[in-house]
């Protein structure tokens, strides 16, 4: 077994009485990491001799190899809890990791379903009560562009049978109201009369279980996973993906940012902006197929 550098090994027994196990260990993991990194240097450095420009060097090195920006950070913050450790112990005069920033990940854009695969999502055909208000709840996450907690918390009264709309109490107890499609809605007209079935006596919950009670955000998961198997999809299917297809497939539409902004409820613009990358990604792939000098020659 290789031996651990001094400073490491002295580092380790420093975080022995104030981390856990699980903690220690990765601290350890990395700053061994960064005494692999100051011996293939060229020249190789001592670990108290490591300044900012060596650092920013070895992060490059790590990103070169693949390592994430998100890795990376984890990294670095041990490498700052080790060089806070040196200081303390008077090995070094000044923090190497002053300024220093890990490299940036790109962004992973949200998973989405085609406007095809949505469709055939929702289409649940029966006539149990529970694949009524499987049917219901689709349409409307899909419509709508709920999240899970709005769609599971949803009454009956913030329906509005009339008009087409929803009122959602969304993060930060803010209220907003969000056109409803005619397909989600009478396939919510629908569940109306099949629900008085299945709800307790007294219940206000728009969605119940076999049991009568508020459905929980656990059986909205297990349920779509289950018709998206049933429903041919080839792929894991989870509530947020609607969310996505839904802001996705409206501004394919009508490239309105501040109207998917509204009826998704985000506080800022910017959330909603990773949508239009979505959308840049579906107009390169049309143009790709469709544009005579997009085509690779063989």
């Amino acid at each position: 077994m290789e031996q651990r550098h001094p400073l490491v090994a002295a580092f380790a027994a420093h975080l022995a009485t104030r981390a856990s196990p699980h903690t220690r260990n990765a601290y350890v993991r990395d700053v061994e990491q960064l005494a692999l990194q100051a011996v293939a240097g060229a020249p190789p450095v001592a670990l108290e001799r490591i300044t900012g420009s060596h650092l920013r060097r070895f992060l490059s090195t790590l990103h070169g190899r693949g390592l994430s920006g998100r890795t990376l950070a984890r990294m670095l913050s041990s490498w700052r809890g080790f060089f806070k450790y040196l200081a303390e112990e008077g090995k070094i005069k000044s923090d190497p990791c002053v300024g220093l920033r890990p490299p940036r990940s790109p962004k992973k854009l949200p998973d989405a379903l085609s406007p095809d695969e949505a469709t055939r999502l929702v289409g649940i055909d029966g006539d149990s009560p529970l694949a009524i208000r499987d049917r219901a709840m689709l349409e409307l996450f899909y419509s709508s562009g709920l999240r899970l907690s709005e769609l599971a918390g949803l009454t009956i009264d913030r329906v509005d049978w009339t008009s087409g709309e929803v009122r959602v109490w969304g993060k930060g107890a803010k209220e907003r109201i969000v056109p409803v499609g005619e397909p989600a809605m009478r396939a919510l007209a629908r569940w109306r009369e099949a629900r008085a079935d299945l709800a307790a006596p007294g219940s206000n919950a728009l969605f119940v279980s076999q049991q009568g009670a508020p459905i929980s955000v656990r059986s909205i998961q297990m349920r779509m996973k289950a018709w998206a198997i049933k429903q041919g999809l080839p792929r894991h299917v989870h509530p947020h993906m609607l969310r996505h297809s839904f802001a996705s497939h409206v501004l394919q539409s009508s490239g309105d940012l501040r109207a998917v902004q509204e009826m998704l409820g985000h506080a800022s613009i910017a959330s909603t902006q990773v949508y239009t990358h979505l959308d840049f990604q579906h107009l390169s792939k049309v143009y790709d197929a469709a544009h005579p000098r997009a085509k690779k020659k063989a």
